[in-house]
């Protein structure tokens, strides 16, 4: 990549570094990938994939299959820590996951796809929405506009932090770990706080659960048996020294590799809330959100993002366990053959989600041309 093109699209993401959106809000972020691509005459631009999802589809000039590359559109709820010039514009929001870095290596495709026509099949540029809340992967698949541009084969990357700058890793199965968050909502009596007795406070219910759902954790790490529960979230009555508290919340994180242990872990959580309510006389509901299914890298896939690794002479680290984090990526994996990979960011880059964290720019030419060696190696022959 020459300096004058690393210059533009370093300028293009630190444009998109200004304006965080969070899941599901990222209509000026659409429109701005919207506009940059139309500059490179795609044959077809889908808008309002799943929300505010943008496809970019560059057709070959025969037929063959549809290769799928996929970014994320969102950014976080929290506030950036930066003293750099491009920092964000919308306060208590940030592009802390590296998003905005994501979007820029897909993004540089379109130059060359418009400069140079896939031999066979076509490509898809995807730009989607709310990967972070994990609704915007099921969203997008299940618009009907997305059944014109269904990908065979799909690709995607996240950067990891503790990797050196470009250094690229990839797992062979298991990717990402399924999760989810699980509300629990406890319901008593509040009573006069001088006679406590009169009511039901959910207070001892919520003293048992805290410690009995981090203890359903456990199993080999990340191994088919691995399973965490991490406590985000408790609430106990009002803010106030009069009243005996009468409801309460607890939130928690599920997390496993797999699906079916996955489920296994709703049923233990479920069973041990309800236990404990009972005992307490309390009544209770659990709802699920930010659901995430675990993601698994198709051998297929696998084999294609190894070999584009040798078309570009990069070294590719495999690895044999999966991301502790989950993506949303895996939805994609229903229907295509997917891969998602690593792309370092930096062995002393702040983790993801930090509010000092900022994707390294010397990172989109690798990136970018592991994606455009990709397209290649299925579509050029």
């Amino acid at each position: 990549m020459t300096p004058d093109r690393l210059a533009q699209l370093t300028g293009l993401r630190h444009s998109l570094h200004q304006i965080p959106e969070v899941s599901g809000a990222e209509e000026k972020t659409a429109a701005y990938i919207a506009t940059y691509l139309r500059a490179y005459a795609p044959d077809r631009l889908l808008t309002g994939l799943g929300g505010h999802g943008v496809a970019a589809v560059y057709d070959g000039a025969a037929e063959g299959p549809t290769v799928m590359i996929r970014c994320e559109l969102d950014g976080l709820p929290i506030e950036e820590l930066s003293d750099q010039s491009y920092r964000s514009t919308h306060p208590g929001r940030g592009h802390l996951c590296g998003h905005d870095g994501h979007m820029t290596m897909v993004a540089a495709l379109a130059e060359d796809l418009a400069a140079e026509r896939p031999a066979r099949g076509r490509v898809v540029l995807m730009f989607q929405p709310a990967e972070e809340t994990g609704k915007g992967a099921p969203a997008v698949v299940a618009d009907p506009a997305f059944g014109e541009i269904a990908p065979d084969y799909a690709f995607s990357l996240h950067n990891l932090p503790g990797l050196a700058v470009g250094q690229i890793a990839l797992c062979s199965g298991p990717a990402n770990c399924a999760s989810r968050g699980m509300r629990i909502r406890l319901s008593g009596r509040t009573s006069h706080a001088a006679a406590p007795q009169d009511g039901v406070s959910p207070a001892g219910a919520m003293a048992q659960l805290l410690p009995g759902l981090v203890a359903l954790g456990g199993g080999t790490d990340l191994g088919p048996d691995y399973a965490l529960v991490t406590l985000t979230h408790a609430r106990l009555g009002e803010a106030t020294f009069g009243i005996a508290p009468g409801e309460g919340e607890v939130w928690a994180t599920l997390r496993t590799v797999n699906d079916t242990r996955m489920a296994r872990l709703i049923e233990e959580a479920t069973a041990l809330v309800g236990k404990v309510c009972a005992e307490q006389g309390l009544g209770h509901e659990i709802s699920f959100d930010d659901v995430f299914e675990a993601c698994t890298n198709h051998p297929e896939a696998v084999t294609v993002l190894q070999k584009a690794c040798e078309r570009v002479g990069l070294r590719v680290a495999m690895q044999d366990r999966p991301q502790r984090w989950s993506e949303d990526f895996g939805q994609f994996g229903k229907g295509a053959k997917a891969a998602m990979f690593w792309l370092g960011s930096g062995e002393d880059q702040p983790q993801l989600h930090n509010p000092d964290y900022d994707f390294p720019d010397a990172a989109i030419p690798v990136g970018a041309g592991l994606f455009r060696a990709v397209v290649s190696e299925l579509l050029d022959g």
